[in-house]
């Protein structure tokens, strides 16, 4: 049997992590320089990059991106339970239902050890995908609220205007344009790839059918 090396092993998560990295970085340092100009041109003093990066400017751009891309996953997630969509690489087979789920979760000697320890373990771990995208989805909502309520009290402030309570804010019509442009962004892309799977083929895919499946083949 061939033996890869961690590399290899681990190329894919790597790639879409140092690309991460990549725009995260970019974005970080060209926001500290527009922050920077929107400071000057109100008179004031220019930040620090240190000091950006705890700024509302900041956590705001941030986390109303990392809410939306988490919020939509643990949709799809949870929707691919119930729901289908006949000829889509993305959904499981029209008839395949709760017995399906119930062999799933039956042991076997190399399941890991949360399937074999059974009870509560097997009942969190069964689940356990769609609660960590859950909770990273809340934890980016709330970072995101408090960094877009940070952004809107400074500029209020620099514009000489009332500012508002944290807990008021969340019905700021600021805050929720920020969440609903990201997020219908997301359930497009979603829709893109669940409706364009049924038709399209990319060779050597896993997110595609073969190319020489019929267009009414379900799931991979």
């Amino acid at each position: 049997m061939k033996k890869y090396n961690f590399i290899q092993r681990n190329a894919l998560s790597l790639a879409f992590l140092a690309l991460m990295l990549f725009s995260f970085a970019g974005q970080a340092y060209t926001g500290w320089l527009e922050h920077n100009d929107f400071l000057e041109e109100h008179g004031k003093a220019p930040g620090t990059f240190s000091n950006y990066l705890s700024s509302g400017h900041f956590l705001q751009a941030t986390f109303e991106n990392w809410e939306s891309e988490f919020f939509q996953m643990a949709l799809f997630v949870i929707l691919t339970i119930f729901l289908r969509q006949e000829g889509s690489s993305e959904s499981k087979l029209m008839d395949e239902g709760k017995d399906d789920r119930e062999k799933e979760c039956k042991p076997k000697s190399y399941s890991p050890w949360a399937v074999r320890k059974g009870g509560f373990y097997l009942a969190f771990y069964k689940h356990s995908l769609s609660i960590a995208l859950i909770f990273l989805f809340v934890l980016s909502f709330m970072i995101h609220w408090y960094g877009s309520w940070l952004d809107f009290n400074e500029r209020q402030v620099l514009a000489e205007k009332m500012t508002e309570g944290f807990g008021e804010y969340v019905l700021n019509k600021k805050f929720w344009f920020e969440s609903f442009q990201n997020w219908q962004s997301e359930f497009l892309s979603i829709f893109a790839i669940v409706f364009l799977s049924i038709y399209l083929r990319q060779a050597g895919s896993p997110q595609s059918k073969k190319v020489n499946d019929p267009h009414i083949k379900t799931g991979d």
